[in-house]
């Protein structure tokens, strides 16, 4: 992957000098790994407009970083941001770049002490660069999403009232790690009977019963990369208003699809749901936004909302997940991951969307 590390840093400088910022100082971990490959957990990267990059951490990860990134002088320092600003200082990099939503308010003063010129919020140019993704990390993506995927066909056969949503949310969590994920991409989200009416809900002690939904939301992290599947499932017959509700989820779910094309504004997208389900009646029920993107962050940019409005680009994966919440009652979501494609969606989880009744 160094190839690709060099060639990502290449795009950033770039983009930088087009915006006269001599260079920027990458404090987020997760675009630290996305420009470097290195994982951890104290790590910052300068990256000149013009000029090698620098990468500075502790003496913890000094040799997994010689190893990962050999092409990058490495600063070991346990005040890493204090060696970055002293070095950009030393350079004469006048116009230092930061990311706002990297870098703390104390950071930043004890930076500012450091550097020789001046430092500029500088938005978020590598989330912009992550957007767009390779053909290597969506294979790591479709890894991720065929491990969610065999989690669930594991799963699935124990299902039957009497267990708590805790425990199927541990066995979930479970069989992804037995199956090769790294880790559960995020906490699992199981959701039982009245319970579904809440689209975050913790699982908890509530055991299932006969006629419930029961919605699952979950994931495996695959080479750092997440994966998001929903699926809601009847336990014994579902009723006619279950039916009905599960039934326009999922024509919801395919019609946002369907208009995922490279072009396709964000809140268009979301809207061939939303105006699904809020023609069947259930407009105030269907209350967040249709999805996000996923790779190396579980939530990542474009946000999918009916406020939104980026427009999508090939090879962007994103979340499809309409959801119908009725308190008191539960709650239907259908969620895949999907990556945008000139030439029609690619579904990367595979599980079927028909109602189950176990």
């Amino acid at each position: 992957m160094g190839e690709t590390h060099i060639a990502r840093r290449r795009r950033l400088a770039a983009d930088l000098a087009a915006r006269d910022i001599a260079a920027l100082l990458v404090t987020r971990l997760v675009n630290v790994r996305y420009l470097t490959g290195l994982d951890s957990s104290r790590a910052a990267l300068l990256v000149p407009a013009d000029g090698p990059a620098v990468l500075a951490t502790d003496g913890r990860y000094a040799g997994m970083a010689a190893a990962v990134c050999p092409e990058l002088p490495v600063l070991v320092d346990r005040r890493h941001l204090k060696a970055l600003g002293e070095h950009a200082a030393g350079q004469g990099l006048g116009r230092l770049g930061f990311e706002p939503h990297g870098l703390t308010v104390e950071e930043h003063a004890a930076l500012a002490e450091h550097v020789s010129g001046e430092l500029v919020p500088a938005g978020h140019p590598v989330e912009e660069l992550r957007r767009t993704k390779d053909e290597d990390e969506i294979a790591l993506l479709r890894e991720a999403c065929a491990i969610t995927d065999r989690a669930f066909d594991a799963v699935l056969p124990t299902l039957r009232p009497g267990l708590t949503e805790r425990a199927v949310a541990i066995a979930l969590e479970r069989a992804m790690v037995d199956l090769g994920a790294e880790a559960p991409a995020f906490d699992s989200i199981v959701a039982s009977g009245p319970n579904g009416a809440v689209p975050h809900h913790h699982p908890g002690d509530r055991e299932i019963r006969t006629g419930d939904l029961v919605t699952m939301d979950f994931g495996a992290r695959y080479g750092g990369y997440h994966a998001d599947m929903t699926r809601t499932v009847a336990i014994g017959a579902p009723s006619g208003w279950q039916r009905d509700v599960y039934e326009l989820v999922r024509a919801a779910q395919q019609a946002a699809i369907d208009a995922a094309v490279p072009g396709a504004g964000t809140g268009s997208v979301d809207a061939a749901a939303r105006d699904l389900i809020a023609a069947a009646g259930y407009g105030d029920a269907f209350t967040h936004g249709l999805g996000h993107g996923v790779g190396l962050e579980i939530h990542e940019a474009p946000l999918m909302g009916y406020e939104e409005t980026g427009k999508l680009m090939d090879r962007v994966p994103i979340t499809a997940e309409p959801g119908v919440y009725l308190t008191g009652r539960g709650g239907v979501r259908i969620e895949d991951t999907l990556v945008v494609r000139a030439d029609g969606p690619e579904l990367l989880t595979m599980t079927t969307k028909d109602l189950l009744a176990l």
